[in-house]
């Protein structure tokens, strides 16, 4: 595409993804519906999303999961993502596949039967009431129910027959994950009875996934949508037949209903800095850096496990990216010694950019008290990548 047809793309994807600050207001569940689910990995990046489209609050967000309208579930390619209530059936419709398919095939391999997986799912929803419970107080309560499956089950990451039944479980909406401390950035869970369950009433899970997709990325290709979904080449071509996409060009495609707005839209002619996580959706929905980067660009540093990188062919950044108007223009990382963002970016953003790196770093340092990107990362991990950026400036 011409470069003025990029700069409009990049400017129109942060306006759908509310980047532009067009969705202040909206309540947690509201921002997740238009814009896409979170990719939850133990790290800050629901909080990081929900901040930067609709300026909330971690307790407000907190307080949103408790009440269950936004939960972190299994989801598209199995993978766990943090839903709107309204998504909750069909995001695990989505995930049916992958929990059943994949992770029973899985137990197959290890000799694990239909029957005996049933068996210790009933005896673990037997157990579960409205207090959390966690896994080493579940395992307890079935005892003989959950059977060690061996060096091979270490080997295939089934140690023994308690996760897979964990996973059918959230999968099918009889039991749901609750962070002990209530928040999203941990990876410490106990397990509730989900009373009732949430259910897909839909005809189509894939189908009512590509629609939601394209709302909240388009324009966007089979491809793009393929690697969010997971689907294969048929199974693509299947769901996204019923929908109503147009090509706006270079086999990007765009559902009808949009096709007006993206028309008018008019990128804006003054910068629009947004600080946003690595696994953010306009980065990840996609999964296609280069889109977002100009060419003039492709030169610039980012800091990857193999030290100093450029950002240009690679798919995924390292750092976490700043954003003006949907181009990458910087990279930062949150030093929690200090309480402040440490950033390059290779634009003069002016005051516009240093009141943006101030909002991100103010409601981490006061909020969160560290922005990992997963549930590993560590201040003592990411201190070599911090102090490489601090001499880029």
């Amino acid at each position: 595409m011409k470069l003025m047809e990029m700069a409009k793309l990049r400017a129109w994807w942060a306006h759908r993804q509310g980047l532009d600050g067009s969705l202040a207001g909206l309540d947690s569940g509201a921002v997740l519906a238009r814009t896409g689910w979170a990719r939850s990995v133990g790290g800050s990046n629901p909080y990081l999303t929900l901040f930067a489209r609709g300026g909330l609050t971690r307790e407000t967000v907190d307080r949103d999961v408790a009440e269950v309208r936004i939960c972190e579930l299994p989801s598209a390619r199995g993978c766990t993502y943090v839903l709107p209530a309204e998504d909750f059936g069909l995001g695990l419709a989505a995930a049916k596949p992958y929990v059943v398919n994949g992770d029973m095939a899985t137990g197959a391999k290890l000799g694990v039967t239909p029957d005996e997986i049933e068996r210790l799912c009933d005896g673990i929803a037997a157990v579960l009431g409205g207090v959390p419970l966690d896994p080493k107080e579940i395992k307890t309560a079935v005892g003989s129910l959950v059977r060690d499956l061996g060096p091979e089950g270490v080997k295939r990451g089934l140690a023994t027959t308690f996760p897979l039944a964990m996973r059918l479980l959230q999968w099918s909406g009889r039991a749901r994950r609750v962070a002990v401390n209530g928040r999203l950035d941990t990876q410490r869970y106990g397990y509730v009875r989900w009373s009732p369950a949430p259910s897909y009433d839909g005809r189509s899970p894939m189908t009512d996934l590509a629609r939601r997709y394209f709302q909240w990325i388009g324009p966007a290709s089979v491809a793009h949508f393929r690697w969010f979904s997971g689907l294969g080449v048929a199974a693509a071509k299947d769901a996204l037949a019923p929908l109503n996409l147009v090509d706006v060009g270079c086999g990007l495609l765009l559902l009808e209903e949009d096709r007006e707005a993206f028309d008018r839209y008019v990128r804006p002619s003054e910068p629009s800095f947004a600080l946003v996580s690595s696994l953010d959706g306009i980065l990840l929905l996609r999964r296609d850096l280069s889109a977002l980067v100009e060419v003039e660009d492709e030169g610039q540093p980012m800091i990857g496990e193999k030290g100093l990188q450029t950002i240009g062919g690679i798919q995924e950044l390292a750092n976490n990216p700043i954003l003006d108007r949907g181009r990458v223009v910087g990279i930062w990382e949150f030093d929690p010694s200090s309480g402040t963002i440490v950033w390059h970016s290779w634009v003069d953003g002016g005051g516009a950019l240093s009141v943006a790196i101030e909002h991100m770093e103010t409601f981490i340092r006061n909020e969160l008290g560290d922005a990992r990107s997963f549930s590993l990362d560590s201040p003592s991990s990411r201190r070599p990548v911090i102090e490489a950026i601090r001499t880029l400036r």
